[in-house]
């Protein structure tokens, strides 16, 4: 049996075939890169129907290798947050929301939840403009057409694929709508959201499995008697892909975006343990819930230093890094993009303080990389909190793979934790085949992980029996 795993992010959409042990297959990975929209009003948009057909594409390619032929099982990581208005024929009334788009606000005469804190403990979520509590009532005020009803991109792209496509409970809780001890939609939230539960995606079933829509397996037959799990949000896949599945080890993973989580066991129905007030928590799955703290800077941040300040690549730039060292007199801000929640700082918040006539480029990517590893260190020890012991640290993600330098910088500012580096540069499809699986708690003997200045780690997801 081969798995297809399917990652639906913000700057790509991937697909790779693992074989049953969720191993990658040699060569058998396709990607497109999609186009994310930006502006300085704090838009952050994508086109649906051509993210669709950017997957479409890449199941083709799989196809016309040969790769499909034996794929029994299709798991999917998806970004959360995302959200679109569709009309009563299920056609897009306007661009998808990504969870990089700040526009949102509360339409006026909006008041939030009751109980700030009950609401957050009970959803995860606050009442903030990354969450469908807000995003929705502000979508309707500026579509310009009735909307018939709202889904996420994951369940917009399924749903013209498969015969049925409802939301997971992982996907839902990223709403900012789902309580996740009753795993159903949280009426306080959609009075906020002024949503009723007809006009969301039904939630799926514990394994829950989906099929292909008839008239598709024309285009993949290979696929025809294939099952599709239901998705995982991108974040709970990389803590599992990660081999970070209990509060011994936290996940610091650095893509388009930056995140750092904690993965524990907690089924349905089971009390909710403490959140504190700076972070959130959603589900992997109906057994396992995820808790972080999320950043709109992460690997963009590189890519907009490198690309606007004309750095230099590969072994040119890690060497001109490691002249400017990590003790830099500048201080930089580096939400260029705004905050994720709960914070409210706007795109357009990026600072640097300090500069000289000696300021080089290279210092100004310096010195914002550095600062991102001081922010995700505060926020590690907030989750250590509620784990109760310092966690074992492992670092993964595209970014992460691209830069030796960043990797030091966070050994530094995370010490004295153990730190370590999954070099797997697909963890959120190889996490979301996991979790399909059911192996969860098999990730944690996860291969891959090794020291982070180790450049010659096999890349291989093989698995071990757990620690």
């Amino acid at each position: 049996m081969d798995i297809l795993a399917l990652d639906l992010g913000t700057s790509s959409v991937r697909g790779l075939v693992l074989d049953a042990d969720a191993v990658p297959r040699p060569g058998a990975l396709a990607r497109r890169k999609v186009h994310l929209v930006t502006g300085d009003d704090g838009s952050g948009v994508l086109d649906g129907p051509r993210y669709l057909a950017c997957l479409a594409e890449c199941l083709d390619e799989l196809a016309a290798a040969g790769h499909l032929r034996d794929v029994e099982l299709v798991a999917t990581s998806a970004q959360w947050h995302s959200m679109l208005p569709l009309g009563h024929d299920g056609t897009p009334l306007g661009p998808v929301l990504t969870w990089m788009d700040t526009r949102p606000e509360p339409v006026a005469g909006a008041a939030g939840p009751t109980d700030p804190d009950a609401f957050h403990h009970r959803t995860g979520a606050w009442w903030h403009r990354c969450y469908w509590t807000m995003r929705l009532p502000w979508v309707r005020e500026h579509c310009g057409s009735p909307v018939a009803r709202f889904a996420g991109l994951v369940e917009y792209a399924l749903g013209e694929l498969l015969d049925e496509a409802p939301m997971s409970v992982s996907m839902a809780s990223g709403t900012g709508l789902l309580d996740l001890r009753l795993l159903e939609w949280d009426a306080e939230a959609c009075e906020l959201a002024g949503v009723r539960p007809e006009e969301l995606p039904p939630l799926a079933p514990q394994r829950w499995r989906g099929r292909l829509r008839a008239e598709h397996t024309q285009r993949w037959p290979q696929l025809a008697d294939a099952r599709w799990a239901a998705p995982v949000g991108d974040g709970a896949a990389s803590n599992v892909g990660s081999g970070c599945v209990d509060p011994s080890r936290a996940a610091l993973t650095v893509g388009t975006s930056a995140a750092v989580r904690l993965v524990q066991a907690l089924p349905a129905g089971a009390p909710l343990p403490p959140l504190p007030e700076e972070l959130w928590r959603y589900r992997v799955d109906h057994e396992h819930v995820v808790t972080g703290a999320a950043y709109s800077s992460g690997g963009n941040l590189f890519a907009w230093a490198a690309r606007e300040l004309r750095l230099p690549s590969g072994a040119e730039l890690e060497a001109a890094l490691a002249r400017t060292g990590r003790h830099l007199t500048l201080r930089a801000n580096p939400r260029l993009g705004g905050d994720r929640p709960p914070g409210l700082a706007p795109a357009g918040s990026g600072e640097l303080r300090g500069l000289s006539f000696g300021t080089t480029a290279v210092d100004i990517l310096a010195v914002l990389m550095t600062e991102l590893c001081r922010l995700m260190a505060d926020d590690l020890a907030l989750l250590e909190q509620g784990a109760g012991e310092p966690a074992e640290v492992v670092l993964g993600g595209g970014a992460m793979a691209a830069s030796p330098w960043w990797r030091g910088a966070f050994v530094d500012a995370l010490a004295p934790r153990p730190v370590r580096h999954q070099r797997n540069p697909e963890i959120g499809a190889t996490g979301a085949a996991l979790v399909a699986l059911g192996r969860i708690a098999e990730a944690a003997g996860v291969s891959g992980i090794g020291r982070t200045d180790d450049r010659d780690t096999p890349n291989t997801v093989a698995l071990r029996p757990p620690r």
